[in-house]
């Protein structure tokens, strides 16, 4: 089995080619063993090459707040208050590690969407 890591977009395409070709494989089988190995070495790449960052953690609570239907006074009642709330999701007072656990405690946001740094307006 020739299998080696994928460097370079070229490299990439033809290991999709490949593995569009061995997908169906039976479990077990040389082809089934390629395509378990290409998949690890594709999501290696596709990770390094297009990689997803995480969102402001501000837009990712508003998001989970728009998916569910909350408002304010819903972070509010986890924050035990909806003033502390207002200034969080206004940017005017951070996120603290206390804060990020209610969060995600209440709601399952994962952590590593609230810990990334972002801006607050100091007025």
């Amino acid at each position: 089995m020739c299998v080696q890591y994928i460097h370079n977009d070229k490299e990439y395409e033809k290991a999709v080619e490949i593995i569009d070709q061995v997908w169906a494989s039976e479990e077990g089988s040389y082809d089934f063993n390629r395509f378990e190995i290409l998949a690890e070495l594709i999501d290696a790449y596709e990770r390094k090459r297009w990689p997803i960052d995480f969102p402001d953690p501000i837009e990712a609570i508003n998001f989970y707040m728009n998916q569910k239907s909350l408002c304010s006074d819903d972070l509010g009642e986890i924050l035990e208050s909806t003033q502390l709330a207002a200034n969080i999701l206004n940017r005017k007072a951070p996120l603290s590690l206390e804060i990020v656990w209610k969060i995600c405690s209440a709601w399952s946001i994962p952590a590593e969407s609230l810990i990334k740094p972002y801006s607050v307006n100091s007025a």
